[in-house]
């Protein structure tokens, strides 16, 4: 069974940051590190090549399928930056309603830069999106 691309790595996140190209991004990327850093026991690790992930669960599907992700993080692309909310957004109606400016995907916010969106509401969903996490994953053989 083929394993997940994206697996922790033992390189530094400051220096994946450090070498984000453009200046605005890089600096919404330290804020967004400095948030996650607030919000998360858990250190960040750098997942793959471009993922800065913090804590992690183990998943098993019922195809057989499993392995291990992050519990939340972001990754700053080049035309926008990646929130990871990974439970999905359907149970967030009422926070993503207050948060401005942003597109999705199944786990993913897409964000052009941080003026677009108000960040205490981002910090809720992170929070109220790792809260689910934890509750579905923790203690689970």
């Amino acid at each position: 069974m083929a394993e997940n691309k994206n697996q922790p790595t033992t390189q530094s996140v400051t220096a994946y940051l450090d070498a984000v190209e453009h200046d605005k991004r890089r600096a919404d990327a330290y804020t967004l590190f400095e948030l996650f850093n607030r919000i998360m026991p858990e250190p960040a690790v750098l997942w793959g090549e471009s993922l800065i992930g913090y804590g992690s669960y183990h998943y098993k599907y019922n195809s057989g399928r499993e392995g291990d992700f992050f519990l939340t993080g972001f990754a700053p692309r080049k035309q926008n930056i990646s929130v990871y909310i990974i439970p999905g957004f359907e149970r967030f109606s009422d926070l993503l309603s207050q948060l401005w400016k942003y597109k999705t995907g199944a786990s993913c916010l897409y964000i052009n830069k941080l003026e677009d969106i108000d960040l205490q509401v981002l910090e809720k969903l992170i929070r109220e999106s790792v809260a689910v996490m934890r509750a579905k994953y923790e203690n689970k053989d």
